[in-house]
């Protein structure tokens, strides 16, 4: 692909987009960049591309930017704007990032999409794959932007790619070595036109293999196990559920790699993780590391030692007897249906932010079971109030903070306060880690409160 000369808009100025901005000017493309920011927002980064020759649009998306574009780049998760729409009705060729750094990149992709649970799964692959010896390293939304990578690639190289629907969305060619189908649920329907559009942009990881790929699946998602309708590569899966013979299943509490023969890897009461979805997790991650050929022993020890991430089901402490968990990253109602069901105490649970147009009546029943009071915050709180109204007490809360002292004033020992929001953070947080890092620094200034009073 020759870029030399062409004009390029990337659109969208923040960690994906400037990587965009030199990988580009690297090849002698004309950089204009897009940006509703303003130049206020943007700050000192405008002075910065400026230097390097790069238009920068701020405060408004110009219709004619993207009309006279030659290539068109949305950073990932840039909505679908009427810009995009009339540029592409007008021929105009619109590619994801992943996309372009596929046209130049050397080595192997692992792409790893679904619903929930990817970065886990990205992460753990990734380091199952270095502790086995391998050149392997972390890309997409998890890490770096895939096309940080293309000047430094290597044919022996593995790049596990952690991929939205976003991103999935402007694929042409985009082929992964091994692809990784987690699960689908309703999610991101304030971006996607219908749950059907957001299916088949998942889908097309799957649906660009060719024969010589592997394609791993979830054969308890009867979603998930129906897209490899038409699909060319091989398949494999991984099953709580059932015996399979090829890929990797649970049964009597331990996990099974299973090919030309069935080899036990570990039990699950090993799994140094929360939560049913994790085993799923940590079966789909096994099976990429079965695959590359790392023996078992060195798959376990990786997962054994594996601390999770950061705004997953994540213990901040436990005060007085009461356990605090972090799940910021529980943006849709299905992360946070799978977070509830990872405890067998009583939960009071904080809710809320910005609504991504998910079936909130889906909790009702689990809530019924597991949960003593919900706290609700953000814009999203009449909407859940209203839903889930007569399933449990509910309390409104003025900001997280406020919900951090109620649900511990309610919580007693034995008991969990769990943020797991259900919703965006973008209403009252930049992101999920923002609100995450809010979330802990509130608990921790209740332990010091706590803490002076004894003193």
């Amino acid at each position: 692909m020759n870029l030399e000369g062409k004009k390029v808009l990337v659109v969208g100025l923040g960690k994906t987009g400037e990587a965009l901005c030199n990988f580009l000017l690297s090849r002698g493309a004309r950089v204009k960049v897009s940006e509703k920011k303003t130049t206020e927002d943007l700050g000192r980064k405008i002075h910065f591309w400026s230097q390097k020759g790069v238009l920068v649009e701020a405060g408004r998306h110009d219709k004619k930017s993207f009309l006279e574009a030659d290539l068109i780049i949305p950073s990932p998760g840039v909505p679908p704007l009427p810009e995009l729409k009339e540029a592409k009705k007008h021929g105009v060729k619109i590619l994801s990032e992943v996309e372009l750094a596929y046209r130049f990149l050397k080595g192997e992709i692992v792409g790893i999409t679904g619903s929930n649970g990817k970065s886990t799964t990205a992460a753990l692959t990734h380091k199952i794959l270095k502790e086995g010896g391998l050149d392997s390293y972390l890309a997409g939304n998890i890490g770096i932007p895939l096309i940080n990578f293309v000047a430094g690639s290597r044919e022996d190289h593995i790049y596990v790619t952690e991929l939205s629907s976003f991103q999935l969305e402007y694929i042409e060619q985009f082929r992964a070595s091994v692809s990784v189908f987690l699960n689908i649920s309703p999610d991101h329907l304030d971006w996607h036109k219908s749950f059907d559009d957001y299916y088949e942009a998942k889908k097309k990881l799957i649906t660009f293999q060719k024969e010589s790929d592997i394609a791993i699946l979830n054969q308890d998602d009867p979603l998930v196990w129906a897209s490899i309708k038409g699909v060319q590569s091989q398949i494999y899966s991984f099953s709580q559920k059932s015996e399979i013979s090829r890929g990797c299943y649970l049964q009597g509490g331990w996990i099974f790699l299973s090919e030309k023969k069935d080899e036990r890897l570990m039990h699950v009461s090993e799994i140094p993780l929360l939560g049913v979805h994790n085993q799923e997790n940590v079966m789909a991650a096994s099976l990429v590391g079965s695959i590359f050929g790392i023996p078992l022993t060195r798959i376990k020890k990786s997962i054994k030692s594996f601390k999770g991430l950061e705004h997953r089901l994540e213990k901040v402490l436990t005060l007085k007897g009461v356990d605090f968990y972090n799940d910021s990253k529980a943006t849709n109602i299905d992360s946070t249906l799978k977070s509830i069901q990872s405890f067998d105490k009583k939960i009071v649970l904080i809710l809320g932010g910005r609504d991504k147009q998910g079936d909130f009546t889906k909790l009702r029943t689990p809530i019924k079971k597991k949960v003593k009071k919900i706290i609700l915050i953000g814009e999203a709180k009449e909407k859940i109030e209203h839903v889930l109204k007569g399933s449990v007490p509910m309390e409104k809360g003025s900001s997280l903070g406020d919900a951090v002292r109620i649900s511990y004033s309610t919580a007693k020992p034995g008991e969990v306060v769990l943020l797991a929001p259900a919703c965006t953070s973008f209403d009252m947080f930049r992101n999920f880690e923002e609100r995450g890092e809010v979330f802990k620094k509130e608990v921790f200034a209740l332990k010091k409160n706590m803490d002076k009073k004894k003193a």
